[in-house]
């Protein structure tokens, strides 16, 4: 374990086997810990890298609101790899840590030799925003005034959080721990200016169409306000596949393991093999282009 210094901002950071790089990027609710069932699979092949992102205990949890800006989250990431002495890595990511990886993809391409965004999406479709931020808004203040612990439960059976429970008892009873341990003052400004204020998906369809990082997209059946957008990043990414699990929510690298990690695994091994090209023109119904 270690920390790596980005723009004076401590995360902690913590190495597990040799080989190819993977950098593992968290959830909102979850922290570092939370990849442990992809450290323990793919540290027999990889050097596994996670930290806790800014704002989560051990890293350092900054007061200033300017300091949760979304693009310092994708920009965390190099710095992660920078002190880690890594020049390009995998980088996979889950739910707002997709949405740091698919920024760190566009901020930092040559760093990144390929990208796996899971439950990514949530609030970026246009007719949800206007209320996905008002709750951010509301979360964050509960954060504040109730503390992680009150929340940790009731965000436990969310929508697309039930599915861990129901599935995974004592996985999801760690997860909710987890959550109860996190920093109030972080977990406010995070979901206040990072979840809250980041623009939408959407907002970087160009850049995206632009984007040749091989990149899978993952996405539960379940995930209600991440598979339109899932949709969206596959058919807007040339480079993009999209896999979708049967009956599960949002955290799928919880609820289905075995499944989350034979996916990156097979993904990794076509891009290690370079068979993981664009997709073919004549694919796309309606023309000849990317879209």
């Amino acid at each position: 374990m270690s920390y790596a210094n980005a723009d004076g901002v401590k995360l902690y950071v913590e190495e597990t086997g040799n080989g190819y790089p993977i950098v593992f990027v968290h959830e909102f609710a979850a922290d570092h810990r939370e990849w442990e069932t992809q450290v323990r699979y793919f540290s027999r092949g990889y050097r596994c890298i996670t930290f806790a992102a800014r704002g989560y205990t051990p890293s350092d949890v900054p007061e200033a609101e300017e300091a949760y800006h979304y693009t310092h989250f994708a920009d965390d990431i190099a710095a992660v790899m920078r002190h880690a002495g890594v020049a390009k890595a995998h980088v996979v990511g889950l739910s707002q840590g997709a949405y740091a990886t698919l920024m760190f993809g566009l901020r930092h391409p040559q760093m990144a030799s390929a990208l796996v965004a899971a439950g990514c999406g949530s609030g970026s479709v246009r007719e949800q925003r206007e209320e996905f931020m008002k709750t951010c808004e509301a979360t964050s203040h509960r954060f504040v005034h109730e503390g992680a612990a009150a929340l940790a439960q009731e965000m436990g059976v969310a929508p697309s959080r039930v599915q861990l429970l129901n599935k995974d008892p004592r996985g999801w009873q760690e997860f909710v721990e987890h959550l109860s341990q996190h920093s109030a003052t972080g977990s406010s400004l995070t979901m206040r200016n990072y979840q809250g204020k980041r623009p939408s998906l959407y907002d970087f369809a160009q850049q995206f169409a632009a984007m040749t990082i091989p990149t899978l997209v993952v996405v539960g059946d379940e995930d209600e306000s991440c598979i339109e957008p899932s949709v969206f990043l596959k058919r807007t990414i040339p480079t993009a596949g999209l896999f979708i699990q049967p009956r599960t929510g949002h955290a799928i690298n919880l609820e289905e393991p075995a499944v989350f990690n034979r996916e990156v695994q097979e993904f990794f091994s076509a891009v290690e093999r370079g068979t993981w090209g664009r997709r073919d023109p004549r694919a796309v119904v309606g023309g000849h282009g990317q879209r």
